[in-house]
């Protein structure tokens, strides 16, 4: 399965230290994810690279339309973390989809 990861990022006013861990967090799962025998996808490690290529502030503008078309094209979702936005969107996604949602590293079965 190509399983997403949607946890918070920026939610509470993160400052760079703590986008930094939370997405050192999301990293962590999803090497857990891929030796499960799936792959992991994270909306911001796709979008973070688009959001620096660009000149002005498009981070609005990147990141979730580019998180939740990811989320279209995943086999399920992995939800960490507390409160957020954006992920909660993406789970919405695929709860929507009839996809399933995990909450934890252990409910994912290998593939």
């Amino acid at each position: 399965m190509w399983i997403m990861i949607a946890a918070p990022y920026t939610s509470g006013g993160a400052d760079a230290a703590l986008r930094a861990t939370r997405l050192a967090e999301m990293n962590q799962a999803a090497l857990a994810i891929l030796r499960l025998g799936h792959v992991p996808v994270i909306g911001v490690n796709m979008a973070l690279p688009i959001i620096a290529a660009a000149e002005g502030d498009v981070f609005d503008e990147v990141m979730m339309p580019v998180s939740l078309a990811l989320a279209e094209r995943c086999d399920a979702v992995l939800r960490l973390g507390g409160p957020s936005q954006g992920a909660d969107q993406e789970v919405a996604r695929f709860r929507q989809a009839g996809k399933p949602v995990f909450r934890t590293l252990a409910e994912i079965p290998p593939g």
